[in-house]
């Protein structure tokens, strides 16, 4: 008995230490068993508690009366499937007749308390069929992206949803995004995980980074043509805008509507085009875009004028022709000038950090989603990494990045420099892969001056 004792002793502190030091342990070992047993005992009471469940039907009443028995209890949704995963559990419910798919999101938080779990989400998967995905620790605390991810073309895992499910940027389906947060929020890292997933494929990465290339210019060797000055970002842009006109000639020609073509086979955008005609993607990456918006005189204002033109023309155009935007910034709103919310309008993806006012949240989800901007104003200053995600379509989630050193981007990018593809448009702004030169002033009094 006393051996028995000692070894319970040691089970439950090996348990309570697991959860404290390292909970993706303590849940593959212990949490996902107690966890699934918690749901099963308790689901009906919890689902007739948070009032997810129906009166039975008159003719369930009705047959009840004639044999005289008690009158049968309401019904919750059934369960259709359970399903343990890596970071908690996937509950597939068949509603009831009368029931809805937004009654059980409005009874999320409700489910959490009651099932002991950190988070609850639902969605709906068909008519009819809701699915709730629980989690039982706190998966954005120290990210862990899974070992196997599915990776496409043009499709990049970037980050880990509150959830436990992996967020993927898709260019094929939304082509165009807008990035926000504050300094020290975090939108340097995703960045460079965006940077990194994009580096092992075929695609040519431009990049216009106004802070002197700080933050781009380390991962030089992966990117096509780099600018790190306003007046090169105009140069850079509208080179790109021409590129744009060619590819679509080149669909153009390669349409061949006939009567005799099927009509799956008419070309549209540069997917449609053959292998081996089928000009490179091209993503540009623009990592503080109120410096390309901001002039102080009539020169500069021109300037200002022809990128945010050929901005907003390559947001409206370039999908097709296979050129997308990733646009970085602090602030992103009508005080940045003319062109700005018509950019903005054309941004399907909006990825908010933390933001220091309301006013930047509703810049990046007023128009999609209140809920979006609620969550977005209160990201902890602490917390950094912590954004949310949200489209077109309203719906919105609570992601996070690995943390990516810049050493860790650039030794990727490094790796894959040999699919750095030369495009003769962007040749002129290829940049110099050269030694970086010796400061001619020292940077702090304590520097030793250089000859």
């Amino acid at each position: 008995m006393t051996g028995f004792t000692v070894s319970l002793v040691l089970v439950v502190a090996a348990a309570g230490l697991l959860r404290w030091r390292r909970p993706a342990w303590y849940w593959l070992t212990f949490g996902v068993t107690l966890a699934t047993l918690r749901v099963l005992v308790r689901y009906a009471s919890v689902m007739d508690a948070c009032g997810l469940t129906v009166p039975p039907s008159r003719w369930r009443l009705a047959l009840a009366r004639a044999a005289n028995r008690p009158a049968p209890e309401s019904r919750p949704p059934r369960i259709l499937r359970l399903r343990p995963t890596r970071t908690g559990l996937v509950l597939r419910l068949k509603l009831r007749p009368g029931q809805d798919a937004f009654d059980v999101a409005a009874a999320s938080d409700r489910l959490r308390h009651s099932f002991s779990m950190y988070g609850v989400t639902s969605r709906e998967l068909r008519s009819g069929v809701v699915e709730v995905r629980m989690t039982g620790y706190d998966v954005l605390k120290r990210v862990q992206m899974p070992a196997t991810t599915d990776t496409r073309p043009m499709r990049v895992p970037v980050a880990l949803r509150q959830d436990g499910s992996v967020h993927y940027r898709d260019y094929r389906v939304i082509p165009h995004a807008l990035t926000l947060g504050a300094t020290e929020s975090g939108k340097s890292v995703y960045q460079r995980n965006l940077v990194a997933g994009l580096a092992p494929m075929d695609v040519a990465l431009v990049g216009i980074d106004c802070k002197q290339g700080v933050e781009l210019f380390p991962l030089a060797r992966r990117f096509t043509a780099l600018a790190d000055n306003p007046d090169t970002a105009a140069e850079l842009l509208d080179a790109l805008v021409g590129r744009m006109g060619e590819i679509y000639q080149l669909i153009r020609a390669e349409q061949r509507i006939t009567a005799d073509v099927p009509d799956a086979e008419i070309a549209a955008d540069i997917w449609d085009l053959p292998d081996d005609i089928r000009p490179t993607p091209v993503v540009v990456l623009v990592d503080e875009v109120a410096e390309l918006a901001l002039f102080a005189t009539k020169d500069e204002e021109k300037r200002r004028d022809r990128i945010i033109t050929a901005l907003v023309r390559l947001a409206q155009l370039g999908r097709a022709a296979g050129i997308y935007l990733e646009i970085c910034g602090q602030r992103f709103g009508s005080e940045l000038g003319k062109g700005i919310t018509m950019l903005r309008a054309q941004l399907t993806g909006r990825t908010a950090h933390r933001v220091n006012d309301e006013a930047s949240a509703n810049m990046a989800f007023g128009d999609i989603s209140p809920d979006a901007v609620l969550a977005a104003i209160q990201i902890p200053a602490e917390m950094r990494g912590i954004a949310i995600a949200a489209d077109s379509t309203g719906g919105w989630h609570r992601i996070r990045a690995p943390h990516t050193s810049l050493r860790q981007a650039a030794n990727i990018c490094n790796r894959h420099a040999h699919r750095t593809p030369e495009l003769p448009e962007l040749a002129p702004f290829r940049p110099a892969l050269t030694g970086t030169p010796a400061a001619l002033v020292p940077l702090s009094k304590a520097a030793p001056a250089t000859a």
